[in-house]
């Protein structure tokens, strides 16, 4: 499921409906980001041809999966505000990953501002993190945000999860961030999430 057109709902509303939620029945989530992190970071990927999906992440998210995680992938898309490709051409991208992953992804939230002109979704602004925990009864306090980048990991800070750092993509040239935990690639990174529960 992809919630690429999710209109904005306001950070108040969003915290007073999952504090609404008895926290006996949330599930910890893996808020992932797309590019560079689950596939081959290509700038601004608008050819499914060029897609590729990193080794042992589809395995490493099934496992998740299994023992009731949920898995969200979380993708900031300026090309899309910048005008380099179209919402059309991006949902064929993530069409493509999400085949070569298999049926192991609970949701797709995708934030297409232009980085001049960002929404409470744009990363690291947590929205789709706090879009995803309604939506999907997730308990943050149990959840992870993983990415290459510092916005990913301010984005985590910013939604109350704990964060981890791959060097995949941009993540060896990413300055210090203070993450939580660090991994050369998402399959290790899964596997430091999942062995905190």
């Amino acid at each position: 499921m992809a919630n690429d057109t999710h209109p904005l709902v306001s950070e108040p509303i969003l915290t007073s409906e999952l504090q609404s939620k008895p926290r006996s029945k949330l599930k910890p989530a893996l808020f992932i980001d797309r590019d560079g992190t689950l596939m081959v970071e290509v700038d601004h990927c608008h050819d499914p041809a060029k897609v590729s999906a990193y080794p042992g992440a589809a395995e490493e998210l099934a496992r998740a999966r299994s023992l009731g995680w949920a898995n969200i992938i979380v993708t900031n898309q300026s090309g899309i505000g910048r005008g380099y490709f179209t919402v059309e051409q991006f949902q064929a991208v993530q069409q493509e990953l999400l085949r070569q992953l298999g049926d192991v992804i609970d949701g797709s939230y995708m934030a297409p501002d232009h980085p001049d002109n960002p929404s409470a979704r744009r990363k690291p602004a947590p929205g789709m993190l706090l879009e995803a925990a309604v939506e999907h009864g997730i308990d943050l306090t149990r959840s992870f945000m993983i990415g290459d980048k510092a916005i990913d990991i301010e984005c985590g800070r910013n939604a109350g999860v704990r964060t981890i750092l791959v060097e995949t993509g941009y993540g060896k040239k990413t300055a210090e961030c203070n993450p939580d935990h660090r991994a050369p690639t998402v399959t290790e990174a899964i596997g430091i999430a999942l062995q905190s529960a």
